[in-house]
């Protein structure tokens, strides 16, 4: 399954990309929308993911837009695991008391950890009951995503992994052909989120082209 991120966008073409999208993520930490504009945005689709990431608004106000997004109808919230305590402890009962699915994510921008230390922040996520398991990290040689793509390998709950950066491309594309949630893709290439991350059309031709729906 591939999700679109959607952020540096109005909401009328928002509105206008979702749909087209099966499945999207909307960053709020990267779209300028009024309360208005989000009642529509979410009120719009039934598989829509919230995420505000840390550093454009303080712990009170990404909770307070991550708690309108759930009023509105936002099918699963992103809440990383390393964010500060009290924030992520409300953030996932929140989520949780609303019906809503729980990602619980995790992002290293510099470096893929060791097996042993990714494991503990696998299990460090599955503390908090989510829905979904996200880990995503920097991939600087190659053996880096064969140490993401083993996280696949698990029973516990769905898991979203991903290389960032160039030589971590294979991870966008081989993660949900061996059990991973979903990949991710932009929906236009100079739109992108992520260092690495593939357009949702590059995407659709490459699985087209292995000659996977």
């Amino acid at each position: 399954m591939i999700c679109v991120a959607i952020a540096d966008i109005s909401a009328g073409e928002c509105l206008s990309v979702l749909k087209k999208a099966e499945f999207a993520e909307i960053r709020l930490d990267m779209v300028k929308f009024s309360e208005a504009d989000m009642k529509k945005v979410f009120g719009s689709h039934s598989n829509l993911i919230a995420t505000c990431r840390h550093g454009v608004f303080d712990d009170q106000k990404r909770a307070e837009i991550l708690e309108k997004a759930i009023s509105y109808g936002a099918a699963y919230v992103d809440v990383e695991v390393d964010s500060d305590e009290a924030y992520r402890n409300k953030m996932a009962a929140a989520v949780k008391s609303s019906g809503a699915k729980l990602i619980m994510s995790y992002h290293d921008f510099e470096r893929t950890p060791s097996r042993d230390e990714l494991m503990h922040i696998y299990n460090w996520c599955l503390k908090y009951n989510p829905d979904i398991v996200k880990i995503a990290c920097r991939v600087n040689n190659i053996r880096d995503n064969a140490r993401l793509l083993g996280l696949l390998d698990s029973e516990n709950v769905p898991v979203i992994v991903i290389g960032m950066g160039g030589l971590g491309r294979v991870t966008r594309i081989a993660a949900p052909l061996l059990g991973g949630f979903c990949t991710f893709a932009s929906y236009k290439a100079d739109k992108k989120t992520a260092d690495g991350q593939y357009t949702l059309d590059e995407l659709v031709e490459i699985y087209k082209r292995l000659d996977i729906d």
